[in-house]
């Protein structure tokens, strides 16, 4: 196995821990969002253990890229990956949810460290990475800032306001990131509200955008160097095609499970679904 295949098969078996984790802390908390972060954890993986330049002896490090969590209720998603980065303690995502943790529904700013925006209220992430970035550029700062977005979130009219924005301005170093499942919280994307053709809008609006597939890691870090690579002249998007609930076969594609918490028995097959498919199971973690 060469170093490259190695490094893949990392990254996958660290997505499956973010989906253990993540799970776990769902469990324990009684509640929480495991659909649209199950759906994201390949993008995840990738971005926090191999993109982005971070530091977690120095949280606030002004040289750090920044992230986003846009679609702040995957809340469970962003925590793991601090705690196996080293930013928090494990042990503390079971806290998620629970009487005076920090680890609240939607990421809290400077509450926990890693965390560079509170988000809840969705549409909102991406005109804080457009004004991140023109604070760096003001300060001549070329820290990049990665935006997670979701798709019924780019329903919202603001989302589009920064897009406009970030072209506008010839933002350098925003890197967003569509997790396209095309499921959310009540219903299919085509029940609520279509939002293609997707491709030609954020072309439209002066971004390049990037087409991949957001549960292929090979795909993901290629898509990502060339964004990263793209951004030094402008605004950029990965359109990642992912599926709802990915990894247990009850959740997938199933709006249900956009925010409620498994059983007992729903628990014990999706661990075991999760589990069966990690093939070095000492590789997930810090």
């Amino acid at each position: 196995m060469t170093v490259c295949e190695k490094k893949i098969k990392t990254l996958e078996n660290i997505a499956k821990k973010i989906r253990i984790e993540c799970l776990k802390s769902i469990y324990s908390a009684g509640s929480g969002h495991p659909g649209g972060s199950f759906s994201s954890a390949e993008i995840m993986a990738v971005l926090y253990f191999e993109k982005m330049r971070l530091n977690p002896e120095e949280p606030l490090w002004p040289g750090r890229d920044r992230f986003i969590l846009s679609k702040g209720h995957v809340a469970p998603v962003l925590y793991t990956c601090l705690a196996l980065k080293g930013f928090i303690p494990l042990e503390e995502l079971k806290t998620l949810r629970q009487l005076n943790s920090r680890l609240l529904g939607h990421p809290g700013y400077r509450k926990v460290p890693g965390v560079d925006m509170a988000s809840g209220s969705l549409g909102q992430g991406l005109s804080i990475g457009v004004g991140m970035r023109i604070a760096g550029r003001i300060k001549n700062e070329d820290f990049r800032v990665f935006v997670l977005l979701g798709d019924g979130e780019i329903q919202e009219g603001q989302i589009w306001e920064a897009a406009m924005s970030a072209a506008h301005f010839k933002i350098k170093n925003l890197i967003a990131i569509l997790d396209y499942n095309r499921v959310q919280l009540d219903g299919t994307i085509d029940e609520i509200m279509e939002i293609e053709p997707v491709v030609d809008k954020w072309a439209s609006f002066g971004w390049k955008v990037i087409c991949t597939d957001g549960h292929n890691v090979k795909k993901l870090m290629l898509a990502f160097d060339e964004a990263i690579e793209f951004s030094k002249d402008g605004p950029v998007i990965i359109v990642a095609k992912t599926i709802k609930g990915k990894g247990v076969s009850f959740m997938e594609n199933n709006c249900n499970w956009h925010g409620i918490c498994p059983d007992d028995n729903q628990m014990k097959q999706a661990l075991d679904e999760i589990s069966s498919k990690m093939e070095d199971r000492d590789n997930g973690g810090k």
